[in-house]
């Protein structure tokens, strides 16, 4: 049976969701073309009509991942005063809910730790999306009028992720709740938004 070309995208938009969803839960060692597949309801010979190889659909499932951050980003900044919008990104970002969806979010504190193992492919888009996430928290900085905003918005997005990895290891909910609060109050008090 052949399928029109919005069918094979609608397909291909699914298992990138999907390997997105398991490369956030267990890294890319986890991720199987078989079992990727099956939980589309495909055949495993069906893959290679969507992706070169692994190595091909783990790329492309970061950059996915980085899109759907980047959704976050502009759900809480646009139509809002630069300070307004950096807050409530801080808020989301350093929230519970954020912590609890470990299958969504941002990939850079669930694949930080595998960049290592990665291909060069998807290295570079790791790198890609960390550097446009720094470039946006960059530019509202500017706006705001932080003096160096970019080392500002490396600093930023580097707490940001640290104490979201922080928070979900933290050995009670208690004690992660208070790593989340202390980095959001810190930070938005540092840059002037609280």
């Amino acid at each position: 049976m052949r399928y029109d070309n919005e069918h094979k995208a609608r397909t291909r938009a699914r298992l990138l969701q999907e390997a997105a969803a398991t490369l956030r839960a267990v890294g890319p060692d986890g991720v199987g073309i078989a079992g990727l597949m099956a939980k589309v309801g495909l055949t495993h010979g069906g893959f290679y009509a969507h992706f070169k190889s692994k190595d091909d659909l783990v790329a492309e499932a970061i950059g996915r991942m980085f899109e759907d951050s980047g959704a976050l980003f502009d759900f809480c900044t646009e139509g809002r005063t630069p300070a307004d919008g950096l807050a409530r990104y801080i808020d989301a970002y350093l929230s519970e809910r954020h912590r609890d969806r470990t299958d969504q979010g941002c990939p850079l504190p669930c694949l930080s730790g595998e960049l290592a193992r990665l291909p060069g492919r998807a290295r570079d888009r790791f790198a890609e999306g960390a550097a446009g996430l720094t470039r946006q928290v960059a530019e509202l900085l500017k706006k705001i009028g932080t003096p160096d905003a970019e080392p500002a918005a490396i600093s930023m997005v580097s707490e940001m992720v640290g104490a979201l990895a922080l928070a979900r290891v933290a050995p009670n909910r208690d004690r992660s709740g208070r790593i989340l609060e202390a980095s959001r109050d810190g930070l938005k008090r540092r840059l002037g938004v609280a």
